[in-house]
């Protein structure tokens, strides 16, 4: 079995981008016990916050909340500005045996991107592709990008080996799920056992289906939206957990 959650986490600001709450984060992270984080909107530096807000972690805030609990992260540092940097991160209890980031963003200050990581699990279940994305709000940008995604993934991932993506794809009409499912072979967890995409935003109110978890050659044996407190009181976003099956 692997638990994956993948969660916008809004730069470790609550949902009215006014109070700090990344330490909050990190508890109600833990206490998920999931194996595998796929995080979006994470804050690499921002020389401004640092110096300003006292409960700003000394380290990044990737490393901040893999802390003990998941010893192996990337980071995909893509939206760059003067202040710093952020982008999308994958905490991992597995070792990742190689990473990759790619862009698709055409503006340097739009963290829109896939952060692609490969992990190796215990007792001989194998590689597992792991595939963290953040797109844009835009249609067209999203359409341009969702056929990167595409060749990326027939290009790099043998059709056989387990994949999971997740992220925040900004599609609340449902276009893109279409594409993967019927050009990539696969599937999204929670519409899989619900019928329809989960609704994840905005988190005190959610309305708009924005969060996924697609997969292919692996077993999904449950998928569900962290909605109530104190998930709605945190990000802009609800995080959304999947649990997979091998073999």
């Amino acid at each position: 079995m692997i638990n994956i959650l993948t969660y916008n986490i809004h730069k470790g600001f609550d949902r009215y981008n006014r109070d700090f709450v990344l330490h909050k984060i990190k508890e109600h992270l833990r206490n998920a016990e999931v194996d595998v984080v796929l995080l979006q909107e994470i804050q690499g530096r921002h020389f401004h916050h640092e110096t300003r807000i006292s409960a700003w972690p000394e380290v990044s805030q990737f490393e901040f909340l893999a802390d003990s609990i998941w010893p192996h992260y990337a980071y995909g540092k893509n939206a760059i500005y003067r202040k710093g940097h952020h982008g999308n991160a994958i905490l991992s209890k597995y070792l990742i045996v190689e990473w990759n980031n790619l862009n698709l963003s055409r503006f340097q200050r739009a963290s829109r991107s896939m952060l692609h990581g490969r992990i190796e699990l215990p007792d001989g279940q194998g590689p597992l592709h792991l595939l963290c994305v953040h797109l844009d709000l835009i249609g067209f940008e999203r359409k341009r990008q969702i056929r990167e995604l595409r060749r990326y993934i027939e290009s790099t991932i043998d059709q056989d080996e387990p994949l999971v993506l997740g992220g925040d794809f900004n599609d609340w009409h449902g276009g893109i799920g279409k594409t993967l499912e019927s050009q990539l072979g696969m599937q999204e967890a929670f519409r899989k056992l619900n019928g329809a995409y989960a609704k994840t935003f905005p988190s005190h109110r959610p309305m708009l289906r924005m969060d996924r978890i697609y997969y292919r050659g692996i077993n999904l044996v449950d998928s569900f939206c962290l909605q109530r407190q104190p998930w709605n009181e945190l990000s802009d976003h609800l995080p959304l957990y999947a649990r997979f099956a091998f073999g």
